[in-house]
């Protein structure tokens, strides 16, 4: 099973428990015992959902409501008054806003830079394509280059990246251009993004180094972009990059 498959699954799991001993969901639940990332992914779900449940279960509906429903049903619109006005669609409407204003209060504020990572760290251990076109060219010796130091402002063109030849895959709707590139005998991946299309993505003041799984990203940001290089080289040869 893939991951995007068992995330799949997984959102359709009950936060109570109760489907923890269906077959349908077994081998999904596995595969995020076996894996940090979706394991952390999963339990952030289900804390979305039982604070959901929770407030959706203090929320009172008006007083009346089915009964103003069902008269509501009854009775033809009054001479004048649009269907809209009526006293049930208007009970209606304020129990979906009522809803509503306990979803969007509960939901993801910001989207973490680990997201991120742990995405691209998985799509780094696939075979790519390498990208072709002049303005690739030019960043992969900039990143290939000794004297580049990786987590400072690297000077990109998203827009001419993406549109001459460089790998583009999405991420939540959005594009992330990929660079391999080698260092002394090293392969790297280096992921760009655009902070303006993750207007809530919370970035590293700084470098950082983690492990995801059985290779180790650098993350860092500038004003306009998030940068991730992923390398299957260990922490250390991250570090000499930067």
């Amino acid at each position: 099973m893939k991951h995007e498959e068992a995330k799949f699954i997984l959102n359709a799991y009950r936060p109570n428990g109760a489907d923890a001993a269906d077959p349908a969901f077994a081998e999904a639940l596995e595969h995020a015992r076996r894996d940090p990332a979706l394991a952390a992914w999963f339990e952030r779900l289900n804390e979305f959902d039982r604070a959901v449940a929770a407030k959706l279960g203090e929320v009172q509906p008006p007083s009346g409501l089915r009964e103003t429903i069902l008269a509501g049903a009854r009775v033809g619109t009054p001479e004048g008054l649009s269907w809209w006005r009526r006293p049930a669609w208007l009970a209606v409407a304020a129990a979906f806003i009522v809803v509503g204003a306990v979803t969007l209060s509960l939901a993801p504020a910001r989207l973490e830079a680990a997201d991120l990572t742990s995405f691209v760290a998985r799509d780094a251990q696939q075979r790519h394509m390498h990208g072709d076109g002049e303005a690739w060219s030019s960043f992969q010796a900039r990143l290939a280059e000794p004297a580049t130091r990786l987590g400072q402002k690297l000077a990109v063109n998203f827009s001419e990246l993406r549109t001459t030849g460089c790998r583009t895959i999405r991420f939540q709707g959005r594009d992330v251009l990929e660079v391999c590139f080698n260092r002394d005998g090293k392969w790297y991946h280096c992921y760009v993004v655009r902070r303006a299309d993750f207007p809530s993505l919370q970035a590293p003041a700084s470098a950082e180094i983690s492990a995801e799984g059985s290779v180790h990203v650098a993350t860092w940001a500038d004003d306009s972009h998030l940068f991730v290089v992923v390398s299957k080289g260990g922490a250390e040869a991250l570090q000499v990059l930067l």
